[in-house]
């Protein structure tokens, strides 16, 4: 069953980096909690208590609003096959823009992915593991590559533009603090 560590095994590590998908949860002190489904490349255990995450421009921009007004945030993998496991890692991120001087040095632990536009860093302060039973079997056949297309299909300006139309505010009206250049 259920059990709780302080850090990241290697063995939990080594999992994680067999997912192909994992889920973010995050909130703001209110209105909606939002879980994102998360894919591609773009996930790196950096140490026992820290998981980067790079973003890419998507339909909105819910998880950045949140950890910039309040920082918790859950990472959840699930096993589609082999052994049953959820794993979730609690803990509190910073968001990272391309302006930030931290940026050059995490961005260049992912592949080139057009529309990144944000990397979370989360310093992981619990670990948890449940049986994961219920969750069913899926194959994985191959990654989507549409939001790749799309995001090279706009281009630098093209980005810029849709930044600035569909990623400022959170649904509920909160600041992603993205920069669009005008």
């Amino acid at each position: 069953m259920g059990q709780q560590y302080s850090e990241i095994s290697e063995k939990l590590k080594q999992f994680i980096e067999e997912q192909k998908i994992f889920f973010v949860g995050t909130a703001a002190a209110d209105g909606r909690v939002n879980v994102s489904p998360k894919g591609m490349d773009s996930l790196r255990v950096l140490g026992t208590n820290r998981v980067v995450w790079l973003n890419v421009t998507g339909s909105g921009n819910e998880t950045s609003a949140h950890v910039q007004e309040n920082s918790r945030m859950t990472i959840m993998f699930a096993a589609f096959d082999g052994k049953p496991m959820i794993l979730r890692l609690y803990g509190t991120a910073k968001v990272v823009h391309p302006r930030d001087t931290e940026w050059k040095e995490l961005i260049s632990l992912f592949p080139v992915l057009p529309g990144a536009r944000q990397i979370f860093d989360l310093t992981v302060d619990l670990v948890q593991t449940s049986c994961g039973m219920a969750v069913p079997f899926f194959k994985y056949v191959e990654g989507r590559e549409q939001l790749n297309d799309w995001a090279a299909k706009q281009g630098e300006n093209g980005l810029q533009k849709y930044w600035k139309e569909k990623n400022q505010v959170s649904i509920d009206g909160k600041s992603t603090f993205i920069k669009a250049d005008d």
